[in-house]
């Protein structure tokens, strides 16, 4: 695919970076993976991401605080997290948009790209 969308995935767990990264490329999209918010934050990802995918619960900086990060930046993706313990989704500042979805591992892969879709669409 030709300018093919860039997924980010911010995630502490190994597996699920390598699968994403599979997944995401078999359906044409350009992914970056990150093993931090930090290793994210620090790099071109901010400015080059369509679409992110974040674990909420990671050491050092959670996604909930990379994604409050980002605001702050006026720098805002669309964002999907995932998270393996699943409850009450998070809550946000009041001047921080929702996020595009939230997903419980193992997570629902149609439902997961559809979401990216929806939230690209509405990106551009």
């Amino acid at each position: 695919m030709l300018n093919a969308p860039i997924i980010s995935v911010v995630d502490d767990d190994e597996l699920i970076l390598i699968s994403l990264d599979s997944l995401l490329r078999s359906y044409g999209y350009t992914v970056k993976t990150y093993n931090s918010a930090y290793a994210f934050l620090e790099s071109d990802g901010p400015c080059q991401t369509d679409c992110l995918i974040s674990d909420i619960q990671m050491p050092g900086m959670c996604g909930v605080t990379l994604y409050e990060a980002l605001a702050a930046r006026n720098t805002h993706i669309p964002t999907l997290f995932i998270t393996g313990k699943p409850g009450m989704p998070p809550t946000f500042s009041a001047n921080v948009r929702k996020p595009e979805g939230y997903f419980a591992k193992p997570f629902n892969t149609p439902a997961l790209l559809a979401c990216i879709e929806a939230a690209l669409k509405r990106r551009t």
